[in-house]
């Protein structure tokens, strides 16, 4: 334990998990864009990491932007298994310090997924087809003895996620995990408001991919689940989706730029 918390304080984990989170946040905020293209009509783009991603591809520095977003992204994947093991000190309560530490923990699985993918980008290996691949995923473990069990676990999971990341931001119980000191005065207010908004927008977004693997689940049909991009389409496809995609996508964009200020900020 002592190990780890060396690892977790040492001035370079610290310095440079902040830098990645930044490239965290901004992930978020190309998604929200694409988000908002679906909201438009423009649906040629995948409204995901990876679709994210493939739009830094396309840019004139996409090769150098991919291998910083790369090293960006694993640094705050060290940053947060760090605080998943040996972090959240401020916490007295210890139930909610492990809760935190798994929370800690699981944006790390995130950080290291969303890696992966500008890897294989960078590396010319990438691939936007990420629904197809999950639904996959999905007909392989549907396969298996009590597969649909385990679909519905997942599912179930997923849809206890997205109810944490909504109460969290009902509740600004984020604002725990800030030290709101370190940001200018005039800025405290603003970075309540879009954490607040960032927290729910992402919440309601896990919801409703809970709620397609539950499908997939329910009715042993891999091709009924998917990722973020299937769900934005299929909020976008119900009566009055266009309006609530566009709101998740201004949440969606809102949790990328409180991660700008949580970097600094963050305990």
């Amino acid at each position: 334990m002592r190990t780890a918390s060396q690892v977790r304080n040492h001035p370079v984990i610290q310095t440079t998990g902040r830098v990645g989170m930044v490239f965290y946040g901004g992930v978020h905020v190309l998604i929200a864009w694409l988000a908002l293209q679906v909201v438009i009509g423009q649906t040629g783009e995948q409204a995901d990491s990876k679709g994210a991603i493939a739009e830094i591809a396309e840019t004139g520095a996409g090769p150098v932007l991919l291998w910083a977003l790369t090293i960006g992204l694993f640094l705050f994947a060290l940053w947060q298994f760090a605080e998943g093991v040996a972090g959240h000190t401020h916490e007295s309560r210890p139930r909610k310090r492990l809760a935190k530490r798994i929370g800690s923990g699981a944006r790390g699985i995130t950080a290291v997924g969303i890696g992966l993918g500008a890897l294989d980008f960078a590396r010319g290996a990438g691939s936007t087809n990420s629904t197809g691949k999950q639904q996959e995923l999905t007909a392989e473990v549907l396969a298996m003895p009590f597969g649909q069990v385990l679909v519905g676990a997942v599912a179930l999971a997923v849809l206890v996620l997205a109810a944490v990341l909504v109460r969290k931001g009902v509740t600004r119980s984020f604002e725990h995990d800030l030290d709101l000191s370190e940001l200018p005065t005039g800025s405290r207010g603003f970075v309540q408001h879009i954490g607040r908004a960032g927290y729910i927008g992402k919440g309601l977004a896990y919801g409703v991919i809970g709620v397609l693997v539950g499908l997939a689940a329910v009715h042993a049909d891999p091709e009924r689940s998917g990722g973020m991009d299937k769900a934005l389409h299929t909020v976008a496809a119900q009566p009055y989706g266009v309006v609530l995609l566009a709101a998740i996508a201004l949440g969606l964009g809102a949790f990328g730029v409180y991660c700008f200020a949580a970097a600094k900020a963050h305990r």
